[in-house]
């Protein structure tokens, strides 16, 4: 049956206890299969509704094909086909083997146009509110303890010190909020894409969607999720897509209105916002204060959160929901925290973590990596060369993003010019020429 999760726990933001996680372990999810109508946990007359419009849209199917399409074990698809039959909604046109093969009526035709007209939402069958609340606290990511081990193989294809490395990994074990900071081209973008790979074997359930009062969320989004695995048919809940913890990234397009459920008038019901598809994973928000809305709009939106794990949001009407608001949140900003953040974010943003000039062994060693991956080489007096005009011609810092930058730019002019790239002297010196401005 559904677990019910108290409201009082909600508000405190409260785990429940569990042994901690090892990269690659599934964490235990929906396992359990609903056989009743009322087991689903969604009331039935949005069950008949949304099995009639799927009729509509996709059928004629068996029963076992109503099965399929919302997600629902064989005997609850038979229920609601013997409802639906007895209300004159849908006719046995014929049998496959035992199973029925079923076709709207007319009348469940009308019935089927009038409640697309107020809800298109069809397939899949909904998630409770509870249910769902329920698994993003088990699946927290508070309950993943990351390990040197971790981060080393998440980071192999960078090049960062061992303190920084160790930053970052006590940063990952904090499961809330991380401010990278530091000059353009440092390599924090890539050192958030690489902190959600920390978390890329380890798998947990989303659902299609959750209903609440009637109105449908849809969660799972196969740009983000991934492909994922369904519930074993036998067992699980196909309701659940089984997939790797998720990463979401959003950028300068931020606006406050999409931390809010998005309602779209068409369709007729909502699609979650990032921080909802973030939950159980990683969200980053990148080029913090550059966004559309001031930092300070979206940490005043964020306070309860980032210090309560819970989130409010809002649906038509003005009716406020509480969801969890469990994920790893990575700002990354060219700002100073100081410029960005008064006092009372600093102190929610528990883990600040500069990245900033890199020295002349690790630039050497990403010039050599990027040169790699273009089928290239490069001799070190090169790189001492190229290393002193950096400095010294055009007094710019080393920074991890110049070597792809410069490599790049040999690539495409050899392209220009019908030639295979090297990357001597010559060469590297018109890149260098091309990409940084001269001094003042």
């Amino acid at each position: 049956m559904e677990t019910t999760v108290d409201k009082y726990d909600i508000l405190k933001g409260e785990i429940a206890a569990g042994p901690e996680l090892q990269k690659g372990e599934l964490v235990s999810g929906p396992e359990f299969q609903p056989r009743t109508i009322a087991e689903v946990g969604v009331r039935e007359s949005i069950l008949e509704d949304i099995a009639l419009k799927t009729l509509y849209l996709y059928g004629p199917f068996s029963v076992a094909g109503l099965s399929q399409q919302s997600r629902l074990s064989y005997d609850v698809a038979e229920q609601l086909f013997t409802r639906l039959r007895a209300k004159l909604l849908c006719e046995v046109t014929g049998m496959a083997g035992t199973i029925p093969e079923i076709a709207i009526t007319s009348q469940g035709r009308s019935l089927a146009l009038e409640l697309l007209s107020q809800n298109q939402y069809s397939g899949a069958v909904p998630v409770s509110l509870a249910s769902y609340v329920s698994q993003v606290r088990k699946q927290s990511m508070r309950t993943v303890q990351v390990t040197p081990t971790d981060v080393e193989r998440a980071f192999a294809h960078l090049v960062f010190d061992d303190e920084v490395l160790s930053e970052l990994g006590t940063a990952l074990n904090s499961g809330s909020a991380v401010f990278l900071y530091g000059p353009p081209g440092a390599g924090k973008t890539s050192a958030a894409e690489a902190m959600a790979r920390v978390f890329a074997e380890n798998e947990v359930y989303v659902p299609f969607a959750v209903e609440i009062g009637g109105q449908i969320i849809t969660v799972y989004d196969p740009a983000i999720h991934g492909a994922g695995k369904e519930a074993d048919a036998k067992a699980g809940d196909r309701r659940w897509v089984r997939c790797q913890r998720p990463t979401v990234t959003v950028g300068g397009e931020l606006t406050i209105d999409m931390l809010d459920l998005q309602f779209n008038p068409t369709s007729k019901y909502y699609d979650g916002p990032p921080q909802m598809k973030a939950n159980n994973g990683v969200l980053v928000i990148d080029d913090f204060g550059r966004q559309r809305i001031p930092p300070e709009d979206l940490l005043n939106r964020w306070v309860v959160p980032l210090d309560r794990g819970i989130e409010f949001l809002t649906l038509v009407g003005g009716r406020k929901i509480e969801i969890p608001f469990d994920m790893l949140v990575v700002f990354a900003s060219n700002r100073d925290p100081r410029t960005v953040l008064d006092s009372a974010f600093l102190r929610r943003i528990r883990t600040k973590i500069r990245l900033g000039a890199i020295t002349e062994s690790q630039f050497c060693e990403v010039f050599r990596r990027v040169a790699g991956d273009h089928h290239l080489s490069v001799e070190q007096e090169v790189l001492n060369e190229l290393i002193h005009i950096i400095r010294s011609g055009f007094k710019q810092e080393l920074r991890a993003c110049q070597p792809r930058d410069l490599v790049n730019q040999v690539c495409w002019q050899a392209t220009y010019e019908n030639r295979a790239p090297r990357l001597d002297q010559t060469s590297l010196m018109q890149a260098v020429k091309a990409y940084f401005l001269p001094p003042d």
